[in-house]
């Protein structure tokens, strides 16, 4: 893993000669998110040593340099999910890479379902915490003490000043920002009405199938983490209804111009 680790973050910085402390993650119909930045290179993940190939549509997988109100980031357009057969391994692997090529801030988006009656779709929710409900974890195996250690806090997973900064920003522009927990599945299946019902009762607020192994193994190297999902569809009694991949990508399209401000306010007073 660490020769794995420091190969394609040493290809990276000989391809670009890039530097940055700000990393970004595009989920699902969210890569118009780039037309914040001032990209000054672009490298697809099918020409990055070891990396997985995304296989979602909506994920157009390629990482972008560049700059977001003038602050150097690497964002990935496109992420790796556990139901397209990769282990967590793999699914959290670039993340390593981030790190080993100095990210030390981490902001990650997704779209998911809604599980509280009091979002409607098309919110903002800032994540402030989550529930592991993959079956398993990133960090089974031998642990690399190089990394980050073997029994890591979980106390704090998303950065308070992170969050106070977003709920500021939100307060500022007019912007309805829900707050709540998010639970990470295994899917590709959408939840059923008793799924549904059962993830509210165990404390969730929003229901997806990413984010949470990225955000825990960005926590093992002691990186700070934002999380903001767009609600998409509703798992609330009474307002389920049959939805599709590509319904979820237009919500989240049209939601998108309230998220970008966000993060590009946010990277902006990130110190």
């Amino acid at each position: 893993m660490l020769k794995k680790i420091k190969e394609t973050s040493t290809f990276i910085q000989a391809a670009t000669g890039f530097k940055a402390e700000i990393g970004i993650v595009l989920g699902t119909g969210l890569g118009g998110l780039v037309n914040e930045i001032e990209i000054i290179q672009t490298l697809p993940y099918r020409a990055i040593p070891h990396f997985p190939v995304s296989t979602v549509e909506g994920h157009k997988g390629e990482m972008i340099f560049g700059r977001i109100a003038g602050k150097n980031i690497i964002a990935m357009q496109g992420r790796f999910h556990f139901y397209e057969g990769y282990d967590m391994q793999a699914v959290t692997f670039p993340i390593r890479v981030l790190k080993d090529l100095g990210i030390k801030t981490l902001c990650v988006s997704n779209a998911s379902g809604g599980l509280n009656p009091g979002f409607k779709v098309g919110d903002l929710m800032m994540i402030n915490d989550h529930i592991n409900m993959f079956g398993t974890n990133p960090l089974i195996g031998p642990n690399l003490n190089e990394l980050g250690t073997r029994f890591p806090d979980m106390s704090q997973p998303y950065d308070h000043q992170l969050c106070t900064l977003a709920r500021e920003i939100a307060f500022a522009n007019h912007i309805d920002l829900k707050e709540g927990v998010y639970i990470g599945v295994a899917g590709p299946t959408f939840e059923t009405p008793a799924e549904y019902k059962m993830f509210r009762i165990l404390g969730g607020d929003a229901i997806g199938m990413s984010t949470v192994p990225e955000v825990i193994i960005a926590r093992h190297m002691g990186m700070r983490v934002f999380g903001i999902s767009i609600i998409t569809d509703s798992g609330v009694p009474g307002e389920i209804v049959e939805i599709s991949h590509e319904e979820v990508q237009e919500v989240a399209r049209k939601a998108e111009p309230k998220l970008s401000l966000i993060i590009r306010e946010l990277i902006s007073r990130i110190g």
